[in-house]
């Protein structure tokens, strides 16, 4: 990676809701461009992509809401009903998803780019050529009153999808930094503007 690209490649993952888009806004108003894996999840799976071809052949055409995409909502449900069907759908998206996240990183001539992987820790060994992770913790709690306020989904589906994500303490150990983010704005000003810096003079020296 680093031979073919002069960019600073920070992978930012966190559990879900834990806030991870108040983190890469802050990064994106310094002029720091963010390349989000939930962005080239729904790209890899537009209607007329190959990617959608291969969803609805594994789960038939009731995948598919009125308008030809994927039924978002139903099939969440499903996938955490049944595991076999949440593998199925990740073994055709993740994929697809990894590469248009590499192409974008190499092509990347900023001094450092993001890239917003939730799923980083279950998926680590495909990230290895980054330079970079930063973590964005917050307390579990706080996931799940984010989560239901986001989703509008019950506590059960919210402490169901936390469930089916690596632990706090798996993306603490591939955390290189760590912004903690229970909802102190003016904490999290500070944490972005401070790491930017710090990514800066790495860039510099990569």
């Amino acid at each position: 990676m680093n031979a073919r690209s002069h960019a600073l490649v920070v992978a930012l993952t966190g559990g879900v809701a834990a806030g991870k888009t108040m983190v890469t806004r802050r990064f994106e108003a310094l002029g720091v461009h963010v390349h989000d894996a939930d962005v080239a999840a729904r790209e890899v799976i537009e209607p007329g992509t190959p990617g959608l071809a291969e969803v609805v052949d594994a789960f038939g055409a009731g995948a598919l809401d009125d308008s030809g995409r994927l039924d978002r909502a139903a099939m969440r449900q499903r996938v955490f009903a049944d595991p076999a069907a949440r593998r199925t759908l990740e073994a055709i998206i993740h994929p697809r998803v990894r590469q248009w996240l590499r192409e974008r990183a190499l092509a990347e001539r900023g001094p450092y780019c993001l890239l917003a992987i939730p799923l980083l820790a279950e998926n680590i060994e495909h990230y290895r050529w980054v330079d970079r992770v930063l973590l964005v913790d917050a307390p579990e709690p706080v996931q799940i009153e984010r989560l239901i306020a986001r989703d509008g989904i019950d506590e059960t589906l919210a402490r169901r999808m936390l469930a089916h994500q690596a632990s706090r303490t798996e993306r603490l150990a591939l955390a290189d930094d760590v912004i903690e983010n229970s909802g102190d704005e003016a904490a999290l000003d500070t944490a972005v503007a401070g790491l930017h810096q710090r990514y800066l003079a790495l860039a510099a020296s990569h």
